[in-house]
């Protein structure tokens, strides 16, 4: 099997966990979505691709890579869902998952020039990235700080919901868990590192609405932050498709594993063809997993360059 890997980083952690367990019986090639050189062969794709990279350029060659029959994990679709905090809010929240609840604003001067704040308030940049802005706004004075240093940022906003300073980081791999504790950014100290949490240990309201989400947006491979809302109630405050799940024993062999499937079905999905662009997944909410079957477009723009990270002899 041929695995492609959308990144502008093959070393990461995951995928170079992932390589390892797929090499050297497959063959494992490098996608950059923000290279220069031409993009991919069209009329020779791997046999699935893997969209790490979240950027415009990236889900637009993943779109692209779906148009021409190539199965992406997580689909471009389902990727972009999980960009817009407002759509993701609306999505989980239509669903009847618990998310918080999120309101868009144009800019933190905006939230500035009403003054101040009924309850400390959670802000984020609409827009989910590497680096994007993650705070807590408890005066005006920190909303000017706010509109001072993102001027121009559009931002959601969440009420402060009173918790032990943990995030509760929930990861899916094909409708199996894993799970860590680590110190939420919004700590006065910042983040830690991320400490065990035996998956047995977590309430079933937690698994269920964890699965449940990936059924809703799409997903294969994704992460769900929980907040105890009171009572052992769960919130969940945000959705990440493709998370770099590190530390996880099990996890890239799972990863692995989910790759290849969907290789071999995509591969099979049409007498003499590669079948269709829908990710071929998992059935119900259960450690199972849920079918996952909106391939999605996007504008397609530059493609990226193709590497081989390793290749079978």
């Amino acid at each position: 099997m041929r695995i492609g890997l959308v990144t502008a980083d093959p070393g990461h952690p995951l995928l170079a966990a992932v390589t390892e367990v797929l090499t050297p019986g497959h063959r494992v090639e490098w996608l950059d979505p923000g290279g220069e050189a031409p993009g991919p062969d069209l009329s020779s794709l791997a046999d699935v691709y893997l969209l790490k990279a979240r950027t415009p350029r990236a889900l637009a060659l993943a779109a692209l890579l779906e148009e021409h029959g190539a199965p992406v994990l997580n689909s471009a679709a389902a990727t972009a869902r999980c960009q817009d905090r407002v759509e993701m809010a609306e999505v989980a929240r239509a669903a009847g998952l618990p998310f918080a609840a999120t309101t868009a604003v144009a800019t933190p001067g905006r939230l500035a020039a009403a003054g101040e704040p009924a309850a400390p308030l959670v802000i984020k940049s609409r827009f989910s990235r590497r680096h994007d802005l993650v705070t807590r706004a408890d005066s005006a004075a920190r909303l000017r700080e706010l509109a001072a240093e993102w001027p121009d940022e559009p931002v959601v906003v969440q009420e402060f919901t009173a918790n032990s300073g943990w995030d509760h980081k929930l990861w899916i791999v094909d409708g199996r868990l894993f799970a860590g504790l680590r110190r939420s950014e919004l700590a006065p100290d910042g983040r830690g590192p991320t400490l065990p949490l035996p998956v047995g240990e977590l309430p079933a309201s937690w698994t269920d609405a964890a699965l449940r989400t990936g059924e809703v947006f799409g997903l294969d491979v994704y992460g769900v932050d929980v907040l105890d809302a009171g009572g052992g109630a769960p919130l969940i405050v945000d959705i990440n498709a493709f998370p770099g799940i590190r530390g996880q024993a099990g996890a890239p062999k799972a990863l692995a594993e989910l790759a290849l499937r969907t290789a071999e079905r995509g591969r099979t999905a049409t007498p003499g063809g590669r079948g269709t662009a829908t990710p071929v997944g998992r059935k119900k909410v259960t450690p199972g997993g849920t079918e996952c079957g909106e391939a999605g477009r996007t504008e397609c723009g530059e493609a990226g360059r193709k590497k081989t990270a390793r290749s079978q002899p």
